[in-house]
């Protein structure tokens, strides 16, 4: 980056040297200390650290919350753990995603200018990456207009939700055919540092087919109406066309130094603790397993009487009204707000998961239990733990050829992993969340976030045309790939 920027400077400083007494007026009104086309490389890595930032937070302030690993504590009144919602609880998700989502356009645009086929495809990659995100969330939304200010276009239309998968997944399959695996990126690149790493673009192939069968198995239920099974066996019959993930190394990722530019998103610890408690569901989950990543996650519970510690224990999400605590539950613990650290953007044991689901419904070829161990092995691992021998023979986590399992899991595995854990919720049902008597919303899971005031206000026409064609706006409409 450092380097980058010199270059800008030394370009302005030559625009500058070259002037000549002739010059016309034009010349003389033109602003030389501006970069009039910034490099292509210059547009990556901003992106990533921004948008794997505001997906940490996403996870931290939202998923955690409406997906019982945390809660506000002790908390009488309406919160989110409670599924309690307004309609700018997306508002800053919105905003960020569409902030960047012009970036990426811009990516775009400025590599196939350069006729650079590497950063045309990591821009298609890191749009299907943020636009699935952003359609899962809400349902309809800005696609095919959205970002087009320069085009004049500032009340673009709202996509259904299957023409944008759909798109999404053909500029996946694309983007794979336009990697070259043997040419570096010209810059930074914070995923897989694919300008001095000889396997980072091949890397980037894998998470671009990785993200396929994400999005493939989102939309499982509407096989037929989108040829879902037909592009997930594309992938999984032609390995060397479709590389997808065979390690935890393979992780997209971004590692968090604690050196600027790349600071935790959460700038003091205090604040990830501060209100707050473990959720009793997912520390128990974790208990039942013999976790070795128990005290990695949570802090120990105390006893009010005495203040004794009496091991993990947290607070119920969404008590009943009421309810009184004679002990001070777990909490999360400090160091996973603290550099160094890793901000998950897709998994390898997410992958794992997938193929397991995939096989337990015959529509790929392979074991099931063996994806599924795998899964349970990379996701202790992927946190710097060690997977112990005997784990499979503890009935709670051992195989036991339901599909319930698997989502238990794999539940597990994406902790802190932005929204995925509701979005895999929402679509099978799993894992069974308990209702602890304070839940609003008839104890029913939010289906999706109403879309926030901005373009209620910015963009009415075609806002009440989404809301139309959605069937409504609120918490309980379910989105496409979620309806019968």
């Amino acid at each position: 980056m450092k380097k980058t920027i010199l270059k800008y400077f030394l370009l302005a400083g030559l625009g500058i040297a070259s002037i000549s007494c002739d010059r016309s007026l034009d010349e003389i009104n033109s602003d030389t200390s501006r970069i009039l086309e910034p490099e292509v490389s210059s547009f990556l890595a901003p992106a990533q650290y921004n948008m794997a930032s505001i997906n940490y937070m996403r996870a931290n302030d939202f998923t955690f919350d409406i997906m019982q690993t945390s809660l506000d504590f002790p908390n009488e009144g309406n919160s989110l753990s409670r599924y309690y919602m307004t309609e700018n609880t997306g508002a800053g998700f919105w905003n960020n995603n569409y902030r960047w989502l012009k970036q990426i356009r811009d990516l775009k645009m400025a590599a196939i200018k350069s006729n650079d086929k590497n950063y045309q495809a990591i821009a298609m990659v890191m749009n299907a990456w943020i636009y699935s995100n952003l359609t899962d969330t809400f349902g309809d939304v800005p696609f095919t207009e959205a970002s087009r200010l320069d085009d004049g276009i500032t009340q673009p239309k709202f996509d259904k939700q299957k023409d944008i998968y759909i798109q999404l997944l053909n500029d996946l399959k694309e983007a794979n055919s336009l990697f070259v695996t043997n040419k570096p990126l010209s810059g930074s690149d914070l995923f897989y540092n694919a300008g001095t790493d000889a396997n980072g673009i091949t890397n980037w192939k894998k998470f671009c087919n990785s993200l396929s069968l994400r999005l493939l198995t989102r939309i499982l239920s509407k096989n037929g109406e989108v040829n879902v099974n037909e592009r997930i066996l594309e992938i999984i019959n032609n390995p060397t066309i479709y590389p997808i993930f065979q390690s935890n190394a393979e992780t997209t990722k971004v590692n968090i130094t604690g050196v600027a530019p790349l600071l935790p998103p959460i700038a003091r610890p205090q604040d990830f603790t501060t209100g707050r408690a473990a959720s009793a569901f997912f520390v128990e989950t974790l208990k039942a397993n013999n976790d070795p990543r128990m005290s990695m996650f949570f802090g120990q519970a105390k006893d009010l009487a005495t203040n004794a510690n009496i091991g993990y224990k947290g607070a119920p999400s969404g008590y009943a009204f009421g309810t009184t605590f004679n002990y001070q539950p777990s909490n999360m613990n400090q160091n996973l707000s603290k550099a160094p650290l890793n901000i998950l953007v897709f998994p390898y044991a997410e992958l794992q998961f997938i193929l397991s689901e995939l096989a337990f419904k015959g529509i790929i070829p392979g074991n099931a239990q063996t994806f599924y161990e795998n899964g349970v092995k990379a996701t202790i691992e992927q946190w710097g733990s060690t997977m112990p021998a005997n784990y499979f023979t503890n009935p709670n986590v051992a195989y036991n050829g339901t599909l319930e399992r698997i989502m238990l899991q794999k539940y597990v595995s994406l902790f802190f992993v932005d929204q995925q854990q509701w979005f895999e919720k929402r679509r099978t049902g799993f894992p069974i969340l308990p209702n602890n008597g304070g839940l609003l919303n008839n104890g029913n899971l939010p289906s999706r976030l109403m879309y926030p005031p901005n373009p209620k206000v910015l963009n009415t026409a075609n806002y009440q045309t989404a809301v139309q064609q959605m069937g409504g706006d609120d918490i309980n409409v379910k989105v496409w790939w979620n309806k019968p």
